[in-house]
């Protein structure tokens, strides 16, 4: 048999590429006639705020390869100027396929349920005359149109912000011919406006996008001259913050000074309003030194994501999913001895299948314990009211020792996570920042107990973060454990993130940057020995991200020597399936559905004794190499068995799958003549199901 190469970059997808293909499978979700309507607004606003960060981020990130020379090749061997070309043809296609689904099939849809956004030519007489006193009371007092000259020149804008650029015919005020200007909506400006109750019949809805309105009565702003033209437009900037983190002293105070830039990075795209005349589409481009391909023009709202208001200010529960009750652990209540429950058994909650609220109690009962001494926490993002700062605050004004590891460079939570930082720090918590050039993306809490003239260790391990509203809406595990030797290697851990020192061998866990690169490859590699063995060999994977060449190579050589290998990515993924002799034993398949799919679940059947980890990690680089990660073993069987049985689930999922060919583009699942399984509806029958 004639040898694969398996650095053969045809071997591999673009990771920008396919996380375009992630964005694309969640705007098919607003064309799935059964998702209710408003949520299907909602997947359509979810698509462009994933479109914004993707610019932001990745296409930023690939702009500033070029400019420092910097090929930037992935495993695909694609140049970062190749890839930028790719991604405008992709992004372009995307685009306009969101406009087509607002335009084309939500508006009518929305109209049909008495749900309108009225453009000018709607208004009524009383309409009009409402919104231009709401015009001149509450719109027209914080603008500020900039006319454009030597004196006026084109101003820098804030990322994102919606922007107007406006033809003028007459002279101002000092006698000059005036041909533009520009005016900046204030962020704190609405960008969508109820009509009053009077102006409609009741049952129905109305709105006014806050760019007609400006639009409607832009000429009072430019008194004595014409509005010819008048166009929305919107910039897009890198906003990665450029910290170097060997230089600083003080990581909070250059994160803190680097936020104030955060909205003034270089520009990366630019949006403008369809109708908008070309030579003034060229002036724009000009001004923001853009390249033709990184325009776009679109029929509608530059900024999609503010039609979430929508989906906030109608109350019409039969548009949106249905409330469920999440479950919980039987013997497990906010008033019930949480220690004790934990010392009878591991307790696994599956989010949001089950509450988050065990973590929260176990927190507030150990901050009013006495016999508890030690808290340690990390912390990636956990919300703004958050009732886990709440209860650690309370734990260290009652006398115990909390140390908290927050990661200040979560990304888009760096501001929050600074001012998390300093009310921690009133509090007398000890904080520490995680480790310079390393993010801390472990999820884990420690609680040490006197019991009977001993420390005992009670921990949470997680593969989501502590915030109790993505709880709702993220899927992920949680361990909870009192096994002491598991307890050891988390205090352990800690302990490296405070003292940077090197650590004792870990008793059980993985952990990154040390032993989860090898110890994930080692299983990989040892289910591939047992499958030359002529043993059934088997593993499932589900991740959000896989992009490591060498994780990639390592389920090729898996595939080829028999293993079946089950992939359930989320977003990413470079690796090629279904290729005749080397990933032809290999499935990929993608879950889009109601709940963001956020675990991280690795399975071995390992020659029927098998193994089953969860963590915090994705199969990517930067989270195996250059992050602190944790990665668990599920030893109960019970719940060995619990969890095999939801990665069943998935695998059986043939509503809400999406399945990945080796070009790169997903196919969804249908059911045809088999029973319709949806994985997330399934498991929120099961929800109330103790183990």
């Amino acid at each position: 048999m004639e040898t694969i190469e398996l650095n053969n970059p045809e071997l591999y997808l673009n990771r920008e590429l396919s996380l375009l293909e992630f964005n694309w499978r969640v705007l098919q979700q607003a064309l799935d006639p059964n998702v209710p309507l408003l949520e299907r607004l909602n997947y359509l606003c979810i698509s462009s705020t994933n479109l914004d960060e993707f610019f932001e981020v990745r296409v930023a990130g690939l702009i500033q390869q070029i400019e420092i020379g910097d090929p930037y090749l992935e495993a695909d061997q694609i140049t970062a100027q190749e890839a930028l070309k790719l991604i405008a043809a992709r992004a372009h296609e995307i685009v306009d396929e969101q406009y087509r689904v607002l335009n084309e099939v939500l508006f009518p849809a929305l109209a049909e349920e008495s749900i309108e956004i009225l453009p000018r030519s709607g208004w009524t007489k009383e309409q009009s005359e409402w919104l231009r006193n709401y015009f001149v009371e509450e719109v027209a007092p914080v603008l500020s149109p900039m006319g454009l000259d030597s004196a006026h020149p084109f101003p820098r804008l804030l990322n994102k912000s919606l922007s107007f650029i406006v033809s003028l015919v007459g002279k101002d005020a000092f006698g000059r011919n005036r041909d533009s200007a520009i005016i900046q909506a204030p962020r704190a400006l609405p960008r969508l406006i109820e009509l009053p109750e009077e102006f409609h019949k009741q049952g129905e809805s109305k709105y006014v996008f806050l760019s007609s309105i400006i639009h409607a009565f832009a000429d009072d702003l430019f008194y004595g001259m014409t509005v010819k033209g008048f166009y929305q437009f919107r910039v897009t900037r890198n906003s990665d913050l450029a910290i170097d983190t060997e230089e600083t002293s003080d990581l909070l105070v250059a994160i803190s000074d680097e936020l104030n830039h955060r909205n003034y990075g270089d520009e990366v795209r630019l949006e403008i309003a369809h109708n908008c005349p070309e030579e003034m589409v060229d002036f724009l481009r000009v001004q923001c030194g853009m390249h033709q391909d990184s325009v776009y023009l679109v029929n509608g709202p530059v900024n999609l994501s503010r039609l979430q208001a929508v989906y906030l200010l109608v109350d019409r529960p039969n548009l949106k999913f249905k409330p469920f009750t999440q479950g919980r652990p039987s013997g497990i209540s906010a008033h019930s001895d949480i220690f004790a429950s934990i010392r009878k058994k591991d307790i696994l909650l599956h989010h949001p299948y089950q509450s988050f609220s065990p973590v929260v109690d176990l927190l507030k009962q150990a901050a009013l314990d006495p016999a508890v001494l030690a808290i340690k926490q990390t912390l990636y993002r956990t919300g703004a009211k958050s009732p886990i700062v709440d209860a650690l605050v309370a734990a260290s004004q009652a006398g115990k020792e909390v140390t908290v590891a927050i990661e200040l460079r979560a990304r888009f939570d760096e501001e929050a996570n600074v001012a998390l930082a300093a009310r921690l720090q009133q509090a007398a918590v000890h904080v520490v920042y995680g480790i310079v050039g390393y993010k801390t993306h472990a999820k884990m809490l420690l609680i040490l107990r006197r019991e009977n003239n001993k420390l005992r260790h009670y921990i949470h391990l997680g593969t989501g973060n502590y915030h109790r509203g993505t709880s709702r809406i993220y899927t992920d595990y949680g361990l909870l454990t009192a096994d002491k030797q598991m307890g050891e290697d988390v205090n352990n851990l800690f302990v490296q993130l405070t003292s940077l020192g090197k650590i004792p061998k870990m008793h059980k866990l993985l952990h990154a940057p040390f032993t989860l690169y090898d110890g994930l490859l080692s299983r990989i590699d040892r289910e591939t020995s047992h499958a030359e063995s002529g043993h059934p060999a088997h593993i499932i994977i589900k991740v959000n991200s896989l992009v490591e060449p060498d994780m990639i190579q390592a389920f090729y050589r898996a595939s080829i020597a028999g293993v079946k290998v089950d992939l359930i990515i989320r977003g990413i993924c470079c690796l090629k399936p279904g290729i005749e002799g080397l990933s032809d034993n290999i499935q990929v398949r993608s879950i889009i559905g109601r709940f963001l799919e956020h675990t991280r679940v690795f399975y071995f059947q390992n020659k029927g004794e098998e193994e089953v980890w969860a963590g915090s990690a994705d199969l990517m680089k930067r989270n195996l190499l250059r992050r602190v990660e944790t990665c668990f073993p599920i030893e109960s069987k019970r719940l060995r068995k619990r969890i095999k049985e939801d990665l069943e689930m998935y695998l059986s999922d043939n509503t809400q799958a999406w399945i990945l060919s080796d070009n790169g583009r997903y196919q969804r699942s249908h059911p045809e003549d088999a029973l319709a399984i949806t994985a997330q509806v399934e498991l929120l029958k099961v929800m109330a199901k103790t183990y």
